[in-house]
């Protein structure tokens, strides 16, 4: 059987292969600490699930319009007002097979073959995987500690070109749960629209954000650029990862177009999902949600400080997603060789920075907390004794 390039080209997702062998060895018996994925461990929240009890048992469930039910399109539109002060038409929502399938018609919709397009490194690996498959030219730009490993406004403008048709931008970043300062985003959009590029902007951590200054939630790219493609998911905020839902908001031009492209890739996002997302966007469930997103901040403190002791440097603490990114390189292991030794003599599973692109990715290693407060425990312990271990 003969393989497409574009099938071939696609490198593995280590966080995916090793989740395969921490599963591999908690099957012959061993307890792993598992903070290599970003699903969030509470679940979906109490009311979302009744929700979705009631909608099976009342039987039919019929496709939705391609792009998802008008009652849901109004809430994520009224979402954005009550949480981010923004005024969003539901016109502009539309409501995905998770965030993956936005991002898929995103690409789809934009991208043509030989295209530029700039994203940060490090980032996560399967945003440009999708723009690689519509045949964009993917130029990964270097970022470090100084610009919290974001694409700013001067790294634009020093990496543009004349082929430069759009870039994408991870606020807060997977995998280093920074974000980019506001007025910063707002500089970088404004460049790239001045010179008619499109801006994907990918916001699913969004929510799970520091409060700004005024407590109120961090501040979306619309209040700044009204014109930006942003991509959401119900996965990390509301929990949903399994669910497969996501959204996005696109100018009124786009929306036909990404309604053709839905029409024909998936035909609709799942009708119960969507039924039972209506769940989200009450008071009762906002609330709970909220209570999760300090509690990651608790869990963020405890692995700053774990991190510390050990004495594994992370180069620039996060203020969102569940995510730190920390140093190996005084260890004497490479990224790789940490995360593989880690696994197999400590049972704790972890990322290698080689996942989310080439600058600096050798020594650096992705730690999700999304795991429980005693497994987070757990995992430092044993990185502890792990590390103790090398330096003997």
């Amino acid at each position: 059987m003969r393989f497409s390039h574009r099938a071939q080209a696609i490198a593995p997702f280590f966080a995916m292969e090793f989740g395969k062998r921490a599963a591999a060895l908690e099957a012959a018996g061993h307890h792993v600490v598992k903070l290599s994925l970003g699903e969030p461990d509470f679940g979906a929240p109490p009311a979302v699930i009744e929700a979705m009890q009631a909608v099976v048992r009342g039987g039919q469930l019929p496709y939705t319009a391609a792009l998802g039910l008008p009652a849901l399109r109004g809430a994520i539109a009224g979402f954005y007002e009550t949480m981010h002060g923004v005024q969003v038409d539901p016109a502009r929502v539309l409501v995905t097979a998770g965030a993956s399938a936005a991002l898929l018609l995103a690409a789809a919709a934009l991208v043509n073959p030989g295209d530029e397009v700039l994203v940060g490194d490090p980032s996560y690996p399967c945003n440009r995987q999708f723009l690689s498959g519509f045949g964009a030219e993917v130029k990964l730009v270097p970022t470090d500690a100084a610009t919290r490993y974001q694409l700013d406004a001067a790294t634009v403008r020093a990496h543009w070109s004349a082929r430069t048709r759009g870039l994408m931008v991870a606020t807060p970043s997977n995998p280093t749960g920074t974000s980019v300062p506001p007025a910063e985003l707002a500089a970088l959009c404004a460049w790239a629209r001045e010179h008619a590029a499109w801006r994907i902007v990918d916001e699913i951590y969004l929510n799970l954000s520091d409060a700004g200054a005024a407590g109120r939630p961090a501040q979306s790219v619309l209040a700044v650029d009204p014109d930006a493609v942003v991509i959401n998911s119900f996965s990390k905020y509301f929990g949903m990862t399994g669910w497969r839902l996501g959204w996005c908001v696109v100018p009124p031009a786009m929306v036909p177009v990404m309604e053709r492209l839905a029409q024909n890739y998936y035909i609709c996002p799942s009708t119960p999902a969507q039924h039972a997302a209506l769940a989200c966007f009450t008071p009762d469930t906002l609330a709970v949600c909220e209570a999760r997103r300090l509690e990651f901040a608790a869990r963020r403190a405890l692995v700053l400080e774990g991190l510390a002791r050990i004495g594994l440097p992370v180069p620039v603490a996060p203020d969102g997603a569940f995510y730190v990114y920390f140093d190996v390189g005084g260890t004497g292991l490479d990224a790789m060789q940490f995360c593989e030794r880690a696994l197999e003599e400590a049972h704790v599973a972890l990322t290698p920075g080689r996942d989310f692109g080439t600058c600096g990715a050798d020594r650096h290693v992705r730690l999700s907390y999304a795991a429980a407060m005693a497994e987070l425990d757990q995992g430092l312990e044993r990185l502890g004794r792990f590390v103790a271990g090398l330096r003997t």
